[in-house]
């Protein structure tokens, strides 16, 4: 029997990358699944964002394990669009049993420099994404005495990074959201976590403008000259991990397995939270 028979699961962010690899993971262990994406283009973000022929995709991908799948367009900076997400899979599904709140975004600034524009759009999808999420499922999980919600934090939400302090609020921000649902919800059977990630080999990172926040006056930097600097981020000798890597630690953490564990942020960080303090 696999770990996730008879679950629906919800994934935000799931055109490609993370989400996409959540989705196939948590299928394999048999949930059914909805996932939803904004499918266009952010001004600030200085890489490809999902496609509606992505997020497609990872609905045909997720059917050929044989496993249902609903793919919805949905901003996850709209309450009412996530609040029909929930409506469109409780329609479709009769339930929800896991969230996965992946969506989020990578832009680059200095606190001084930064747009207005650019601070806006990550806060509202990397914080307030998560929290329009969670506030659109609890009621039914809570209704129905159980739910799984695992939130996707980054070993930015550990530490100070310059020129992403807006990345690093929102991050900060979804642990501290994440510990305060745990407790309101602890008794109505719906634990609640966070996966705190080290650099994750999807196109968040591969490409020009984050290899630059690395490598700053270097013209054109490649992918194995970014490698360097991320590599010296953690303890065992890799640049990144993979999505997959993620994923395995999402699908513990909503799985039977995990059951007593809430409000806790795991680090899935190639040692780089070694480092922290205790």
């Amino acid at each position: 029997m696999a770990r996730l028979d008879g679950k629906v699961a919800l994934i935000t962010g799931g055109a490609h990358g993370q989400g996409r690899s959540h989705a196939l993971t948590f299928a394999r262990e048999g949930a059914d699944i909805i996932v939803c994406d904004v499918a266009e283009q952010l001004e600030t973000v200085p890489y490809e964002m999902g496609t509606q022929e992505e997020l497609d995709e990872t609905a045909s991908m997720v059917e050929d394990l044989d496993r249902r799948c609903v793919a919805v367009k949905a901003d996850v900076r709209d309450s009412g669009q996530m609040r029909g997400v929930v409506d469109r899979a409780i329609s479709e599904y009769g339930k929800i049993d896991i969230l996965c709140a992946n969506a989020g975004i990578f832009t680059f600034s200095s606190v001084a420099e930064m747009t207005d524009q650019q601070w806006r759009e990550t806060i509202d999808t990397n914080l307030t994404g998560v929290f329009n999420s969670m506030r659109a499922v609890v009621p039914h999980m809570v209704e129905q005495g159980y739910g799984r919600i695992v939130a996707t934090s980054s070993m930015a939400g550990r530490g100070g990074f310059p020129n992403i302090g807006h990345y690093v609020a929102t991050k900060w921000g979804v642990i501290g959201l994440v510990k305060s649902l745990a407790m309101e919800v602890a008794a109505n059977g719906v634990t609640v976590n966070a996966v705190c990630p080290t650099g994750v080999d999807t196109v968040m990172i591969q490409n020009e403008a984050a290899y630059k926040l690395f490598l700053p006056g270097v013209e054109n930097p490649t992918r194995e000259q970014a490698a360097v600097p991320f590599q010296q981020l953690n303890a065992i000798p890799v640049p990144w991990v993979e999505p997959e890597d993620i994923s395995n630690a999402m699908l513990f953490l909503v799985s039977d397995d995990a059951r007593y564990i809430t409000g806790e942020a795991i680090h899935v960080a190639a040692g780089q939270n070694a480092g922290n303090a205790a």
